[in-house]
């Protein structure tokens, strides 16, 4: 039978396996797919290992994604764009590193959130890899400015120059009063992963918008109160994540599973439904 793995620490809350078995029930196929929680200085080793005893390949979730895309012989643009990968496949000759993430925050905007995004003006808080994994799509999927906020700075200018467009901007988190408001906000810091406060200014969403963070579940929970307090729609990453699975899936399965029965199922079973994979 297959092997499939999610590396992460900690890896305990994801969902991946449960959304990779309900696809391969959907689509009729038997596979097997674990957990595995590793430390970073073991990751490489631990990896090289899973798929040297025959892994059919990978999800890799924090703190992991720029490692796995060190640990890979080749890679897709979305990967080599971003600096990060949430997917390995085994190929000929080593491992092929895949981004899944920006595909399925789009889809999930488009199919689920219903948000038109080309001509629109959004708001990226974070600079880290969450960041860089969905800033290259969003860009590609019509956006007419991208504004890119970060505690440090200097991290925001940085993604701002690799992104070479001239849509995208950076600017100081003291700003963003000022810039607002925007038609999306998209919340991907740490800060609700790390239990720290959140704190932004009401008005940072236009009339008819939405605030998206890419986490789920009690990560995601700060910024969905703020969303909240601010009187504007909002959700989690939740459909994010399905549809990244099933983009990863697509990939290892050469068939794209349907979404929305997935997304239900996880839905019913987490009302606020955290973490990045």
């Amino acid at each position: 039978m297959p092997r499939y793995v999610v590396f992460g620490q900690p890896v305990g809350h994801s969902r991946s396996p449960a959304i990779h078995r309900a696809f391969a029930a959907q689509c009729g196929l038997a596979l097997r797919y674990d957990r595995c929680e590793v430390a970073p200085a073991a990751f490489a080793e631990v990896a090289r290992d899973f798929f040297a005893r025959g892994g059919a390949g990978a999800n890799v979730t924090l703190p992991h994604k720029a490692a796995a895309l060190a640990l890979a012989d080749v890679a897709d643009p979305a990967a080599r764009r971003a600096g990060v990968a949430n997917v390995l496949t085994p190929v000929a000759g080593g491992l092929h590193a895949h981004n899944t993430d920006g595909a399925g925050l789009v889809r999930d905007l488009h199919e689920r959130q219903r948000l038109t995004l080309e001509g629109r003006r959004a708001l990226l808080l974070g600079a880290g890899g969450a960041a860089r994994g969905v800033a290259w799509n969003l860009l590609d999927a019509g956006l007419a400015e991208l504004l890119v906020v970060n505690r440090t700075e200097r991290a925001a200018a940085e993604l701002v120059a690799r992104l070479e467009d001239p849509r995208a901007a950076a600017a100081p988190w003291s700003a963003l009063a000022e810039a607002a408001p925007f038609d999306l906000v998209i919340h991907a810091t740490a800060a609700g992963v790390l239990g720290q406060p959140l704190a932004l200014p009401s008005g940072l969403v236009a009339a008819g918008g939405l605030a998206y963070d890419l986490s789920y579940g009690s990560a995601a929970a700060p910024f969905l109160a703020w969303a909240a307090r601010a009187g504007v729609a909002a959700c989690d990453g939740l459909g994010m994540l399905v549809e990244q699975a099933a983009e990863a899936f697509a990939i290892w399965h050469g068939v794209r599973p349907a979404t929305d029965p997935v997304y239900a199922m996880l839905r019913a079973s987490m009302p606020v439904a955290a973490s990045l994979a």
